[in-house]
């Protein structure tokens, strides 16, 4: 397999559940500022949406969207459970997480990497940032992960989001399950090689 990504673009997340599986795979770089290949191919060529990631599968297939690859890795190795069986209520429950995690913190967190966002938006939309934050933390009392006590691909994707905060400055102060849950995260190898092929930390 091959991802497509950009460093610490929401591409971070199906990288890292690709470490967490043990599955072969190779990556891309693809800048989401030239829209060009590190060989000078045009992205937009490959994926016409233009923006990462994307999984190319060894039979040449490609998929986008970050929730719908995650799912689909996770199943690659169903042993490991980092994705519930289909049809159970788990597996319903992690969509749920990926869904909200999707439009109600990637979509509006990646609005402030926008330079046309008008000033006047942007108090607003950090204090429905910081009271989605607010919600996960208390989802997140008294577990160490977002369904207990697996690692499971939400994970993956919660944390790269949450990330991205520290360019936003939305209220974080006292969310201390959060905070606990970003250490956690921070600290698992597969998240740690992610991060260091993507040349975000030493």
């Amino acid at each position: 397999m091959k991802l497509y990504y950009s460093p610490g673009a929401c591409s971070l997340s199906p990288h890292i559940v690709l470490h967490e599986s043990g599955l072969p795979f190779t990556t891309v770089l693809a800048s989401t500022k030239s829209h060009k290949l590190p060989d000078g191919t045009d992205y937009y060529a490959i994926n016409p949406k233009g923006y990462v990631p994307l999984l190319e599968l060894d039979d040449g297939q490609r998929l986008t969207e970050g929730p719908a690859i995650l799912q689909y890795i996770g199943d690659q190795v169903p042993d490991q459970k980092l994705v519930a069986p289909w049809g159970s209520m788990e597996r319903y429950r992690q969509m749920e997480w990926l869904n909200f995690i999707a439009t109600e913190l990637h979509k509006v967190l990646g609005l402030f990497f926008n330079p046309a966002m008008p000033e006047e938006f942007k108090a607003p939309t950090r204090t429905r940032v910081a009271g989605r934050l607010q919600w996960v933390n208390q989802q997140l009392e008294g577990r160490p992960y977002l369904m207990g006590e697996r690692f499971t691909v939400p994970d993956a994707y919660l944390f790269t989001v949450v990330n991205w905060n520290k360019y936003v400055n939305a209220d974080t102060a006292g969310l201390n399950h959060l905070d606990a849950f970003m250490a956690r995260m921070a600290a698992r190898p597969a998240v740690q090689a992610a991060m260091k092929a993507e040349g975000l930390i030493p």
